[in-house]
C-alpha cells in the first residue's frame, strides 16, 4: 500500500483536488467552463487513441461527437426515451458507424484517411444542418432534457439539475473513459497500437494484422466520442450543426497536440487549459485568434510534444543536475 502511495500520490492529490473542486468554486459561470473542459477531455482521450497511439489522423472526430449529441436529442427529446438508454445506444449507434467507415477507409494511409475521414464529417455536417424532420436543419434542437435520474431503492434520488452533480456526472464518465484507456493501452493490445503508429510495414512482417488494429482504434474512439457529446448534448440542453463542423474536430485535435500526444494526463491538461485560456482572452474579441493561434504555432514548432514533453524534458534535465552534484 505505502508503495503505491509513493509512485501515485500526485495522481491521488489531483482526484482529491477534482473532487473538492465544487465546494471551492460557488460562481455557476466558472462552474460551466470546468464541467465542459473536463467532457472535452474525454473526447479529446479518444482522439488520442487513434491518433496518438494508433498513428491515424482522423478529422471526423467532431462528426462522432455529433453523432452522440444528436443521438441522445433525438432519443430523449423527441421520443421519450431514458437518458441512460438513449446514451449507450447513440455511442453504439457511432460506433458501428465508425466500423462501417473505417472498413474502407483504414485500408488507406496517411493522408489519404485523414481526406476520406474529413469528407465523412461533411457528410454529417451537412445531414444536420438539412434534414429538418430529424435534426431541426440549422436551428437545431432546443429543450433536451437533463440525465434521468438514478433511484437507489430505499436511499436517495440522485438528479443531475445542479451544476455541482452535473460535474460529478462528467467527471465519473472522464475517470471510466481514463481507466479504459490506461487499460487498453497498458494492454498487449495497446502495444500493436504503437507498433503500428511507429511502423505499420514492421509491424506487419512480426504478424500484427495492422488493419484489425487500427479499426478496434478507431471504433473504441468514436464510441467515446459519442459518448462525450450525448453527455454534451444533455447537459447543454440545445444543439446545433456546428457540434458536427470542423471547427469542433480541430479543437480536438489542439487539445491533443498541445497537452501531449501518447500521453493520457497531456489530452486532460489541454481540454482544461486552453478552453480557460481563451475565456481569459475574450477580452481581445476579433484578435483572440490571432493571437491563440500564434501560441499554437510556437507551441508545435518549439514544444512538438506538448506540455507533457515539455514537463518531461524539465524534470530530466532536474534529475541529472542533481545526479551532477
Amino acid at each position: 500500500m505505502m508503495k503505491w502511495l509513493k509512485t501515485n500520490w500526485f495522481y491521488l492529490v489531483v482526484l482529491v483536488i477534482a473532487l473538492a473542486l465544487p465546494l471551492v468554486i460557488t460562481n455557476r459561470y466558472y462552474s460551466q467552463v470546468i464541467t465542459m473542459s473536463l467532457l472535452f477531455a474525454i473526447g479529446a482521450l479518444s482522439l488520442n487513441l487513434i491518433l496518438g497511439f494508433t498513428g491515424q489522423m482522423s478529422l471526423a472526430h467532431g462528426a462522432f461527437f455529433a453523432i452522440g449529441a444528436y443521438g441522445v436529442a433525438i432519443l430523449t427529446y423527441t421520443l421519450g426515451w431514458n437518458f441512460w438508454l438513449a446514451l449507450p445506444a447513440s455511442a453504439l449507434l457511432a460506433a458501428f458507424i465508425g466500423f462501417l467507415v473505417g472498413m474502407p477507409a483504414l485500408r488507406t494511409r496517411g493522408s489519404y484517411f485523414a481526406i476520406t475521414t474529413m469528407c465523412l464529417g461533411e457528410i454529417i455536417y451537412l445531414i444536420a444542418g438539412n434534414w429538418m424532420e430529424l435534426t431541426g436543419g440549422h436551428n437545431g434542437i432546443v429543450g433536451i432534457p437533463v440525465p434521468s435520474p438514478i433511484a437507489v431503492p430505499g436511499v436517495l434520488e440522485i438528479t443531475f439539475q445542479s451544476q455541482a452533480s452535473q460535474y460529478y456526472l462528467v467527471l465519473f464518465f472522464l475517470l471510466l473513459t481514463v481507466f479504459v484507456m490506461h487499460r487498453l493501452t497498458k494492454s498487449l493490445r495497446g502495444m500493436t497500437f504503437l507498433a503500428t503508429a511507429l511502423n505499420e510495414d514492421l509491424s506487419e512482417a512480426v504478424g500484427i494484422n495492422t488493419f484489425r488494429t487500427k479499426l478496434l482504434s478507431f471504433i473504441v474512439a468514436n464510441f467515446f466520442a459519442a459518448l462525450a457529446g450525448g453527455i454534451y448534448a444533455s447537459l447543454i440542453g440545445s444543439i446545433s450543426p456546428s457540434v458536427a463542423s470542423l471547427t469542433m474536430t480541430f479543437n480536438f485535435l489542439m487539445f491533443v497536440l498541445l497537452g501531449g500526444i501518447t500521453t493520457l494526463a497531456g489530452p486532460i491538461i489541454g481540454a482544461f487549459i486552453i478552453p480557460i485560456l481563451l475565456e481569459y482572452l475574450q477580452f481581445l474579441q476579433d484578435y483572440q485568434m490571432i493571437l491563440f493561434g500564434f501560441l499554437l504555432i510556437v507551441v508545435i514548432i518549439y514544444f512538438p510534444t506538448g506540455f507533457m514533453g515539455l514537463y518531461a524534458k524539465v524534470r530530466d534535465k532536474i534529475k541529472k543536475s542533481k545526479v551532477g552534484a
